[in-house]
């Protein structure tokens, strides 16, 4: 499996071989372009695009451990979306929220299995809880695409835990320094025969 630094870089190359304009890490010269912040997410739970072990899965499955590292030098906090990309509800184009969090400061460099750091604040899930809520896809013949979507902030937000998905989108509007994902497959196994 190609690593995440190779892949952006396969990227960069292909960017550059279409014409895209420029584009780097810093803020100087020329034109138009986009920044890539080289934010990363890395767990030891399980790789990234790898199958999500069943003790991390379900209502009660244990939230994973994630460190984060190479954050842009005014980041002060992050913010975490975790959700499945593969449904769509109720004929629309929302998908399944399973855990969003925010305020998980920036000098903790990531989180512990199945805690947040202190200061750190859970939001509303697809259920209406404050907690990680595991995958949970059905068994079948595919797996279900779940990302962890990962957030460097400028600030801290100030929202209540009542607070779901949209609220915290609007007010990561403006502080978002950078970016990151990190996938996980699953699907669930059928009953025995």
């Amino acid at each position: 499996m190609q690593s995440r630094t190779g892949r952006a870089a396969a990227l960069l190359i292909i960017l550059a071989a279409l014409g895209a304009p420029a584009f780097g890490q810093g803020g100087g010269g020329g034109g138009g372009g986009f920044r890539l912040p080289p934010l990363l997410m890395q767990s030891t739970a399980f790789e990234d695009g790898g199958i999500v072990p069943q003790k991390y899965a379900g209502r009660d499955g244990v939230q994973p451990a994630f460190t984060f590292s190479n954050a842009p030098d005014n980041t002060v906090s992050y913010a975490i979306i975790f959700h499945d990309l593969d449904v769509a509800l109720m004929g629309g184009t929302g998908d399944v929220l399973h855990w969003i969090a925010w305020n998980i400061p920036a000098s903790a460099k990531g989180i512990p299995e199945g805690k947040l750091p202190e200061g750190s604040v859970t939001g509303k899930n697809i259920a209406g809880q404050n907690s990680y809520f595991g995958p949970g896809a059905p068994a079948g013949p595919r797996y279900h695409h779940y990302v962890f979507e990962l957030y460097a902030l400028s600030a801290n937000l100030d929202l209540p835990n009542t607070a779901g998905r949209a609220e915290l989108l609007a007010a990561m509007e403006g502080k978002t320094v950078a970016k990151a994902a990190y996938v996980g497959r699953f699907r669930g196994t059928p009953p025995p025969q």
